[in-house]
């Protein structure tokens, strides 16, 4: 008689915590929006945000995360998805690649969420490529990259290669001269992105002076900076990555190199990382970008206002934000197009649609699954944010295999 009513107490005792389990987000990983009451598990999509939270790239990435989870936030006041809420599921992937490719693995496989918003490196989103393939999931993936690459299972909403950096070189050629310098981190970005740079200044007439990368964490550039004083190029292009920006111009200050003397275009440095670099430091070097925090549109105007409402008014807005902001905005306009959270119809769905993004309206390419983009050329200025110096004028169709250009011929084989 004890044995039984033991066994009917553990029972009861075990749905109970199954209950409770059931009804509350794990700690550290699941992140709820908490305007909206979910009662029960139909009524939510969870969805996978995956981005470094710690090491190197954290001082680009948290950002990125937080612009997702406003989104969500958004969409789930105005009524979610399909009729569902929206539920995150934040993960770290700590700045290394193993780890992006072991944490998309889990939120495919074992959350079972209908897509991830993740990455910054193109490390990471190499890491990550196979296992949303093979799993046939969906990544957004928010950042500028080098190009060479389309894959049937990720939307780029960062620019490709003909949207910043070929533009940006050819603006350097126009404005500050024809010798140039790169510095790089040492993994495929900067590296990919380097050999278009030289294939292009080579059919435009301009010379790679010295082609420099180091380690992801580097911090240590005196060496390079004696370079670059021994080889008083015109301009440098910088591809590093995370916080050896911090290093590298601060270093560059101390060298006394100024942007009057030799100035810096980078592809990697927005808002965000002038706020951990220095205003000191950078006003008056150069970035390439498709939006800023100054950008003059309505629709700017509005996101920058809440983003600081939610996280302070001390937070910027920059490029990749924006792009991470609105991939999830993109994803529900795919998902209601198709009447689906399915990956195969959220894809066909996808071709041409439109949407008013801070940065003014972009729109996907359904061959490529990029974006149209208008193309930015910045100055940073005192405040920290970027003074507008020239831009494209229109939205610029995706082109990640330079496709276009005569000179790029070769280039996606190497």
């Amino acid at each position: 008689m004890k044995k039984g009513f033991l066994a009917i107490m553990m029972s009861v005792f075990m749905l109970g915590a199954c209950a409770a389990q059931s009804s509350e987000p794990s700690s550290g990983n699941k992140t709820s929006d908490s305007s909206a009451t979910v009662s029960t598990e139909i009524d939510t999509v969870q969805v996978g945000i995956l981005h470094s939270l710690s090491g190197t790239m954290a001082i680009s990435e948290v950002s990125l995360r937080d612009a997702e989870l406003m989104a969500i936030e958004e969409i789930n006041a105005a009524g979610g998805v399909l009729g569902k809420q929206i539920e995150p599921i934040v993960e770290d992937g700590a700045s290394d690649w193993p780890t992006f490719a072991e944490k998309a693995r889990k939120l495919l496989q074992q959350d079972k969420v209908a897509t991830i918003f993740g990455g910054w490196t193109s490390a990471s989103r190499k890491a990550m490529l196979p296992v949303v393939e093979q799993n046939n999931g969906l990544l957004w993936y928010p950042v500028q990259y080098e190009g060479m690459e389309q894959s049937p299972n990720i939307f780029y909403t960062g620019a490709t290669t003909n949207q910043q950096i070929v533009p940006a070189i050819d603006w350097m050629l126009e404005n500050q001269g024809k010798d140039i310098f790169l510095v790089g981190s040492d993994y495929v970005f900067p590296r990919t992105a380097n050999k278009i740079v030289n294939a292009q200044l080579k059919a435009k007439g301009g010379t790679v002076v010295a082609e420099e990368y180091t380690p992801l964490g580097h911090t240590d550039y005196n060496t390079i900076i004696s370079k670059i004083k021994a080889e008083k190029p015109d301009a440098i292009f910088n591809t590093l990555n995370g916080d050896s920006n911090v290093a590298f111009f601060k270093q560059l200050k101390d060298a006394g190199i100024t942007p009057e003397d030799i100035p810096v275009m980078s592809v990697s440095v927005a808002e965000e990382e002038i706020r951990g670099i220095g205003t000191d430091v950078l006003e008056g070097h150069y970035a390439a970008w498709n939006y800023y925090q100054t950008t003059d549109t309505p629709e700017n105007k509005t996101f920058v206002e809440n983003y600081k409402a939610k996280y302070g008014e001390d937070r910027v807005t920059g490029d990749p934000i924006e792009a991470a902001y609105i991939a999830v905005y993109l994803w529900k306009e795919a998902v209601e197009k198709a009447g689906s959270f399915e990956v195969d119809k959220v894809k066909e769905a996808s071709d041409g649609i439109e949407f008013k993004a801070p940065g003014g309206v972009v729109k996907i390419d359904g061959e490529t699954q990029h974006i149209y983009k208008t193309v930015r050329i910045g100055e940073v200025q005192a405040d920290g944010l970027f003074k507008e110096v020239w831009n494209s004028g229109e939205q610029v169709k995706p082109d990640p295999y330079l496709k276009s250009y005569d000179w790029a011929e070769g280039l996606s084989q190497e």
